[in-house]
């Protein structure tokens, strides 16, 4: 099992869950965050650090497609390990839904 970033994140991007990755697999996007699952150790710390419940196991429905978003996004982005603030209008984003398909970037964000 491996843990996701689901699109929940989208435009939200709180970064609290880097900061207790014990192995940095997170890899930041412009407006998300993914994780390389290739890399995650399942220790699943980071999930319950996420504010909006964007982090999930691979073991959900759906979860699949998310997997290989995170693999392929984790592949291109860069590493971030540390928190940083979270957008200026990340509250209005939190309860959006269909957010993948209307507001996602796949270009990288600015990591460390």
């Amino acid at each position: 099992m491996t843990f996701v970033v689901t699109d929940v994140c989208i435009k939200c991007k709180y970064t609290d869950c880097v900061e207790v990755c014990p192995v940095d697999c997170f890899y930041e996007g412009d407006n998300m965050l993914v994780i390389n699952p290739d890399e995650c150790i399942d220790c699943g710390v980071c999930e319950p650090e996420c504010p909006i419940d964007a982090i999930k196991p691979d073991s959900i429905d759906g979860a699949d497609k998310w997997v290989a978003i995170n693999r392929d996004y984790s592949a291109a982005w860069p590493n971030i390990t540390r928190k940083k603030a979270a957008p200026a209008d990340a509250d209005d984003w939190k309860t959006k839904t269909g957010k993948f398909e209307t507001v996602f970037s796949p270009e990288p964000g600015q990591g460390d």
